[in-house]
């Protein structure tokens, strides 16, 4: 091979080809791993000079681990030699989990007014108060004259507001104590109530009067309670599984009649978080439409490669898929005349369902049906049913189990029209179907030029749901699930409690919000800012009094914060119960904020606190622990990364002393890039990553595998290139990079107002 030193391949085949393959494919029990990645020829040599080969170290340096190195990279090490040697097929794919869930909403969506329509900025519940006015002079007069006011004719008292929380403690008085009397009354709200995250809420009413509450479906309540068994205080809770980023219809019914006191208070507890007052953000005063929740269990995707897949086809998966579309199919059924805009007497009734029916799936196959695809799914179908309401069953089921709704790829068979175009829009950007406007703008055959496709994508960006999908990537991203379920000794922490991990956590989603979703969106500054978001709570664990009663943005400790490498809701999560713990800390830097692919360890070796003589520091701990040269090529990358970060304890909070003795955060570190680096501290490390292109590349690379759900090399070699650069240009505008994945996906490499050539 031109430029390839002649000893090359005769060392790695001597070498390294039992342990890694003859090309580098890995070896069953013994090195499964692909030997494929982007570090330089330099960086190559510095890692065969250190670590290989195993059982061996240092035995091949100098030109030789040079030579082994060019080898490697050139016959199928680098991105060109992987897409010669081993090319990369698009993968075909099933909805995932949240993308059928998505689908299932947004396809009945589609056939409820409203559904799509801004539910404003205006924040809280409509009430509506009803009760019996105070009698006037007069009447007192003729009540005392009657021996009592006659219930019938009393005059009722009427008002209704925005209330923006649902807190109320009127004891003994009325709502409105100078017109209506105390003894009676009742409160009607109405709106919706916009949730965060996907999961299980679980709702609570406390109250010693009647009360019913509603989530989403307004016919069955959710919380029934109207009946009170006496005048003590109780409690009603229920749990509910709701879409993340969705708004859902509430409603709740208060009355009390002839009861001592009146209170109302309903909380939430919200997935991940504590019970709590809802939040006031969270109420709106507009009614919208029912979303379609699907409640059948659907087994959990493949993650092997690191990012949810829908590759695993089983017998319970085609089993739930199968579940859920007979429960879509009872839901239509008993919303068929709101579905349909018809009516059970209305003579144009079997027009209507016919005409529903081709919509619903011609949105579930996410394109129009042909003359004879009518003909033969809808015609056909209603000619030989029993009745139109079975014919619409029938197709809701058949289009719900069709590869053409649960593989996105089959509806298109093959083609790359504007259909196909719409629907790799709304997977990358919103784990769903194409919404009426982006369907109406492939069936006009405007999704034909960069132009045009970028026009949507800008417009899809405003979305809820894409924010709801970016939120997810940052929540895989910082792996916060760890976070979940970090605990401490509660002796040595004992402030670590639910409630501050739960304030912890909405910390972090609220950096996250603010430099995501800010006007610059920039990647550097989630790894530079230096401040955070503390309530009081916080403020009093991590040193910043906060005194406004909500979150504050702060610097804790000036100089020292970085991003989200020093958010306390994730240093804490990758600490032990009492102390750091530089490998958790080490790893997450090298994956996530660096980029360097680390392989699983032959021999795990747990930490055992307790052999450690306790004088030492968790540094000299760790380093006694990882001397062994077989551990030196993954733990020198680590170990190094992990030091930095020392300063901050087992909760994220700043330190410089640790057993009596100064905390040592300053490392040598072998970049990359082929260079020796000094760290002082977790700034540093960030500072390296916002300037170096492997970061930039990894962090490109991890949101393209969230968003899009396949390897990057199936759509060319140089894909993860050409998106960093345009990445950079912009000034690592993470949502204009979202962007431009879509339009990568969706086969928008055109110049501007370059014709889209069909099957390109």
């Amino acid at each position: 091979m031109a430029g390839v030193p002649s000893n090359g391949a005769a060392i790695y085949e001597k070498t390294c080809a039992e342990c890694h393959g003859k090309q580098g494919e890995g070896v069953h029990g013994k090195c499964d791993e692909v030997l494929a990645g982007n570090r330089s020829v330099s960086a190559l040599t510095r890692l065969i000079s250190k670590t290989m080969p195993e059982g061996n170290e240092g035995s091949c340096v100098g030109p030789d681990a040079e030579a082994v190195a060019q080898y490697i990279f050139n016959a199928f090490y680098s991105p060109a030699a992987q897409a010669r040697v081993r090319p990369v097929p698009e993968t075909l794919s099933h909805l995932t989990v949240t993308q059928y869930r998505n689908s299932v909403a947004d396809l009945l969506g589609r056939f409820r007014p409203g559904f799509d329509r801004p539910v404003g900025t205006e924040h809280g519940l409509r009430g509506f108060y009803t009760g019996f006015a105070i009698p006037t002079q007069e009447e007192l007069a003729e009540a005392k004259t009657a021996k009592k006011i006659d219930r019938n004719a009393r005059k009722q008292e009427k008002f209704d507001r925005v209330d923006t929380a649902l807190t109320f403690h009127f004891g003994a008085d009325s709502p409105n104590v100078e017109k209506m009397i105390p003894d009676e009354f009742n409160i009607r709200w109405t709106g919706s109530i916009v949730v965060p995250e996907t999961g299980s809420y679980e709702f609570v009413v406390r109250t010693e009067n009647g009360v019913r509450l509603w989530i989403n479906e307004p016919e069955e309540p959710l919380i029934d309670s109207w009946v009170a068994p006496g005048p003590q205080v109780r409690e009603e809770k229920k749990s509910i599984f709701l879409l993340g980023g969705r708004t859902y219809r509430m409603a709740l019914s208060f009355f009390k009649f002839k009861d001592k006191s009146a209170s109302l208070d309903v909380l939430w507890k919200p997935p991940h978080g504590i019970l709590e007052h809802i939040p006031v953000g969270r109420f709106m005063p507009q009614e919208i439409p029912v979303n379609m929740v699907v409640k059948t269990a659907l087994p959990a995707d493949d993650r092997s490669a690191g990012y949810e897949r829908g590759t695993t086809v089983s017998k319970e998966w085609d089993q739930a898929t199968t579940t859920a579309a007979l429960e879509v199919a009872a839901h239509v059924e008993t919303a068929l005349d709101n579905l349909s805009g018809s009516k059970s007497t209305a003579p144009d009734r079997v027009v209507k369902l016919q005409a529903f029916a081709q919509r619903f799936v011609e949105a579930a196959f996410r394109r129009p049906l042909d003359a004879e695809q009518k003909e033969r799914l809808i015609t056909r179908v209603f000619n030989s049913a029993p009745t139109p309401t079975l014919a619409v069953k029938r197709l809701v089921l058949f289009a719900l189990k069709s590869p053409r709704f649960l593989y996105p790829e089959l509806a298109h068979e093959g083609t790359h029209d504007d259909f196909a175009i719409a629907t790799r829009l709304a997977l990358v950007l919103w784990d769903s179907i194409p919404d009426a406007p982006l369907a109406k703008a492939a069936a006009e055959g405007r999704l034909r030029t960069r132009e045009q496709i970028q026009k949507e994508t800008e417009r899809m960006l405003s979305d809820a749901r894409t924010r709801t999908k970016l939120n997810g990537f940052f929540e895989q991203w910082l792996d916060t699930e760890r976070a979940e379920h970090a605990a401490k000794d509660s002796v040595l922490f004992p402030e670590f409690d639910d409630a501050l991990r739960a304030d912890l956590r909405e910390s972090l989603h609220l950096f996250l919000d603010e430099i995501v979703w800010g006007e610059n969106s920039d990647y550097r500054a989630l790894l530079q800012a230096d401040h955070l978001w503390l309530n009081a709570r916080l403020g009093r664990v991590y040193g910043k009094p906060v005194e406004s009663g909500g979150f504050e943005r702060v610097v804790p400790e000036i100089g020292r914060r970085s991003g989200v490498l020093t958010h306390p809701y994730l240093l804490s999560a990758l600490a032990y119960n009492r102390t750091t713990s530089p490998i958790h800390r080490g790893v997450f830097l090298s994956r996530s904020i660096v980029g360097v692919n680390l392989k699983n360890p032959a021999v795990a070796v747990a930490f055992e606190d307790a052999k450690f003589d306790p004088s030492l520091t968790m540094r000299e701990k760790v380093s006694s622990l990882t001397k062994n040269t077989a551990c030196a090529g993954c733990h020198g990358v680590i170990n190094p990364l992990g030091f930095t970060l020392e300063n901050f304890d087992a909760l994220g909070r700043w330190r410089t002393q640790e057993n009596k003795k100064p905390v040592d955060a300053a490392v040598d570190f072998d970049a990359e890039e082929g260079v020796s680096l000094h760290f002082s501290g977790a700034v540093d490390v960030a500072n390296h990553a916002v300037n170096s292109a492997h970061a930039h590349e990894s962090f490109v690379t991890q949101l393209f595998l969230y968003a899009v759900k396949q390897p990057p090399a199936a759509f060319g070699v140089e894909t993860i290139s050409k998106l960093k650069t345009r990445f950079v240009s912009d000034q690592f505008h993470i949502r204009k990079l979202l962007a431009e994945i879509a339009l990568t996906h969706a086969g928008a490499n055109l110049s501007k107002d370059e014709p889209k050539i069909a099957g390109h």
